[in-house]
């Protein structure tokens, strides 16, 4: 019986070397798909220690032909699209290049998938943010979306264009609702990585001030290592169907660096200051998914609460 064999769209980044490690330890053949092999960082496949068990290849995601010949030269029994700007953030900042790479990425390998006529499987990375602020009991698959940045209009138009030919062209395709998930290989550009590096650096000496902006909002953080697990599973089921992928549970940002700053011995009212050139007047203030979907038919739960997560993003 011939191995399984993976494409990965965005294999450097976090969710994709996390996803690449895991297929490779299932027994599959991995090919990476990264913007240019020279020039592109691989310093998270080199931390995971695969990066010379993948097949890293160049391709410009924006651009139809490239995408449709890196599709048509691996015929790949899967993809996984995990590429693309992942920062709310910097959404509002550069909202073009946020919605070009990932709507017109999402379009462009649906049409190569749609033109090849191989029996490709896709799995497109979506987000926790298409459902903006949720009730305590979380947003699941039948939730409207009411998405409230640049990051996420994107996510749910890609994971409109999913659905559409899906139900147009028959391909299987499948979007996964992602809510927030880290590991020790996020950079500090994102909050928990900013919190966990800052703290680090005060309890060997250092007397900055860590600013935050607004620590009352609530988040559902899960584990990434387990989030690619689920991702596996979703494109392992007969029919195609999305799937929200979450903890079930939130907790608020000051727990967040409450919990960090006690791992260090530190107390973090003395070491935290409340930025408000920092909050965002479209903030969500609670955003949890309900993970039950998942729970029955891929046979997922998270199994790391909060604590357990900063344990690892600490210990690295």
């Amino acid at each position: 019986m011939s191995r399984k064999s993976a494409l990965i769209l965005g294999v450097s980044g976090q969710d994709g070397s996390l996803l690449a490690k895991f297929l490779l330890e299932k027994g599959y053949t991995v090919i990476g798909q990264t913007r240019s092999v020279e020039g592109s960082p691989l310093v998270n496949l080199d931390r995971l220690g695969v990066t010379q068990d993948i097949d890293v290849r160049s391709a410009d995601l924006m651009d139809q032909e490239s995408v449709t010949q890196l599709i048509d030269s691996v015929d790949s029994d899967e993809i996984y699209n995990l590429s693309g700007q992942s920062s709310v953030g910097s959404s509002f900042l550069r909202p073009a290049e946020t919605f070009k790479s990932h709507v017109l990425v999402v379009l462009n390998v649906l049409e190569a998938i749609r033109k090849s006529e191989q029996n490709t499987r896709f799995f497109n990375a979506g987000s926790g943010e298409c459902f903006g602020e949720t009730a305590r009991s979380g947003a699941d698959e039948d939730s409207p979306f009411s998405p409230l940045n640049p990051y996420a209009i994107s996510k749910v138009t890609a994971t409109m264009l999913v659905a559409n030919y899906r139900n147009i062209y028959g391909i299987y395709g499948c979007t996964g609702f992602l809510f927030n998930h880290e590991s020790h290989l996020r950079p500090e550009a994102f909050v928990t990585q900013k919190i966990v590096q800052g703290a680090a650096r005060i309890a060997s000496g250092d007397r900055e001030k860590l600013r935050l902006g607004n620590l009352d909002i609530r988040r559902d953080w899960g584990r990434a290592s387990e989030y690619v697990d689920a991702m596996w599973r979703i494109v392992q089921q007969e029919v195609p169907e999305d799937f929200v992928i979450a903890t079930g549970k939130s907790n608020s940002l000051q727990e967040f660096v409450s919990l960090t700053f006690q791992r260090f011995g530190l107390s973090w009212e003395d070491h935290v200051v409340v930025d408000h050139s920092l909050f965002r007047a479209s903030d969500i203030h609670q955003n949890v998914g309900n993970p039950s979907k998942a729970a029955k038919q891929l046979e997922w739960r998270a199994m790391s609460d909060l604590p357990a997560l900063v344990d690892h993003l600490i210990q690295g």
